[in-house]
């Protein structure tokens, strides 16, 4: 077990972390908002990325252009069946999406689901350092670390996990106080 490995799987947490809370809307276009659309394309889910070309002409609008004009509908559908709110607008060559300002419940609602999101996070970095105390307990046991190493290793994977929960929490207020802004 080492501890860089540990840093590293945290790490790795706290940035998928980042990129769930990216995906949820703030009351401006980002083309980041379609990042969990998956449109049944010839059977397979495919990514709305993958199918589209994805812009924000202006601060309130998304246009998607499908590579391949036969998948309109079926883009259409995915963006309508998503937890986005969103309502697609389609014109045979271009889905728009307008979004609208976000009401205060919406508002409200959105912190909900990011408060969501970050505990998420925060029990993947929870489930690393109960593997990492569980391999250092194991090699504490097996006689290749002395009690104090075990005791040693065991407290730095706590302050790892410490630092990567304040990691989590920073990056949640900062996206509270990105969506509570009007």
């Amino acid at each position: 077990m080492k501890l860089a490995d540990v840093e590293e799987r945290m790490q790795k947490s706290v940035e998928a972390t980042q990129h769930d809370f990216n995906s949820v809307r703030t009351g401006r276009a980002s083309i980041s908002l379609l990042d969990r659309i998956t449109v049944e394309y010839y059977g397979t889910e495919t990514p709305l990325r993958s199918l589209a070309n994805i812009s924000t002409p202006d601060a309130s609008t998304i246009t998607i252009q499908p590579y391949d004009r036969s998948s309109l509908a079926q883009i259409e559908k995915a963006i309508q069946l998503s937890d986005l709110g969103l309502t697609p607008n389609n014109d045979g060559t271009v889905v728009r999406l307008n979004i609208p300002p976000l009401t205060t419940d919406r508002r409200k609602e959105l912190v909900k689901t990011v408060s969501k999101l970050a505990e998420a996070g925060k029990v993947s970095i929870r489930n690393i350092r109960r593997d990492a105390i569980d391999g250092v307990k194991k090699q504490g046991k097996s006689g290749e670390l002395s009690e104090d190493q075990a005791k040693d290793l065991q407290d730095q994977v706590q302050k790892l996990t410490d630092k990567y929960i304040a990691k989590v929490d920073e990056i949640l207020s900062e996206k509270e106080k990105d969506i509570m802004t009007v």
